[in-house]
């Protein structure tokens, strides 16, 4: 098996038809909120996000590359994966987040390769975004 472009290629031809590009990559996410519509209004105006309502506890949502869902079915937990954004202008989406009643939980800090801060979302998941400059 080889590496192109971060994909993992099949040396094997038969292999390699079997594989399709999505194969071993995240393809869905869900977020457990407490409010529908309240997490639909701050990741709509944070990260312009659309959305397709399933009832009255679960909706899917697109960011314009990945699919996920929110539902207010489950429990609240911490100490998940971190899910992290990229963004350009890094100063915008913290007040953003701040502006649509996300809290932010870590100031903007560097690391090597950029900055990023922590914050929460109105129903206290936590998530992270970063940028390279």
């Amino acid at each position: 098996m080889t590496l192109t472009n971060n994909v993992a290629i099949s040396t094997q031809p038969e292999e390699a038809l079997l594989m399709s590009e999505s194969n071993l990559r995240i393809d869905y996410i869900e977020f457990v909120v407490r409010n529908m519509e309240r997490a639909k209004k701050f990741y709509g105006a944070v990260f312009g996000w659309t959305f397709t309502d399933y009832g009255p506890d679960y909706c899917s949502f697109n960011d314009g590359r990945l699919d996920g869902g929110l539902t207010t079915q489950g429990e609240l937990t911490g100490g998940g994966p971190l899910v992290v954004f990229f963004a350009d202008k890094l100063e915008d989406v913290e007040n953003s987040v701040v502006k649509n009643g996300g809290r932010v939980t870590k100031e903007i800090f560097s690391f090597p390769g950029g900055r990023r801060f922590h914050f929460t979302d109105p129903s206290g998941n936590e998530l992270a975004v970063w940028s390279d400059v």
